[in-house]
């Protein structure tokens, strides 16, 4: 580590491996594919050599994996659970897993809590329900969040600024433009209706049922969606799971918001 002095005259710290390190990790999590060691050290004007004892730290840290046909290196989930230790994060899950067992219990359907990283959806938490049979994703999986139920009620529920940036996380990862105009007529269906329930765009026979959990600031932190199983055998249950997710969903918003107003 050097010790340097910056234009205030204090002293400025540097530690030249883990920059190497933040580079690397920052540019994966923005690039929208796998890249080579070659890639990584150009994009970052840094040599191979440079580069490679860092790739290889990183790797055995398990914070990056690499493609052994392709050579190419991409960030794994590590990171992200990670940030699933922070206290804001560890708040979030406190108060959303006892109302996930309570909706799988009265729904007898899987809820799952998702939020929104860095453009995409990602799945934190689920709890299996159903009598003899449950559909559950698992924990990690994500999709673009403009294209995902989950994530669209999430973006329906944040101011014009936060949504923006958000949005804009999204499109560096989408195969094509947004169309945003489109995309905001949806949001407001959404933010009027309270809550999203659709057919499943992926599956057939599945119901799409999902509502938002509201933090202190009135912005979405996070979603519940139950992937809703209909059978030839019984009614569907729509409006009487859409009652116990919404009633689940305002308790958990006012509990953050009282844990905030508590420290």
């Amino acid at each position: 580590m050097s010790n340097d002095t910056n234009d205030t005259g204090k002293p400025s710290y540097s530690a030249p491996a883990l920059t190497k390190g933040l580079e690397v990790l920052e540019l994966l999590a923005e690039a929208n594919a796998p890249l080579t060691m070659k890639a990584i050290a150009d994009r970052l004007g840094r040599s191979k050599n440079e580069i490679f004892r860092m790739l290889v730290a990183l790797q055995e840290r398990r914070y990056i994996e690499r493609d052994p046909e392709t050579d190419a290196f991409t960030l794994t989930d590590r990171l992200f659970k990670l940030g699933l230790h922070t206290p804001t994060a560890q708040d979030l899950m406190t108060v959303a897993m006892p109302e996930l067992s309570r909706i799988a219990e009265e729904s007898r359907q899987s809820p799952h809590l998702v939020v929104i990283h860095r453009g995409f959806t990602v799945v934190t938490a689920a709890v299996p329900g159903g009598e003899d049979m449950s559909l559950t994703l698992r924990l990690g999986y994500g999709r673009l969040s403009t294209d995902a139920t989950s994530g669209q009620v999430i973006l329906a529920f944040q101011s014009e600024a936060a949504a923006r940036k958000l949005i804009d996380e999204a499109e560096l990862h989408a195969p094509a433009p947004i169309d945003r105009v489109q995309l905001g007529r949806q949001l407001q269906a959404i933010r009027a209706r309270g809550h999203e329930l659709h057919d499943s765009r992926d599956l057939v026979g599945i119901t799409d049922i999902c509502c938002p959990v509201i933090g202190a600031d009135g912005n979405a932190v996070a979603s519940v969606i139950i992937a809703y199983i209909n059978r030839h055998i019984r009614v569907s249950r729509h409006q009487e799971t859409l009652a116990v997710l919404k009633a689940a969903c305002a308790r958990m918003s006012t509990r953050l918001s009282t844990r905030v107003r508590q420290q």
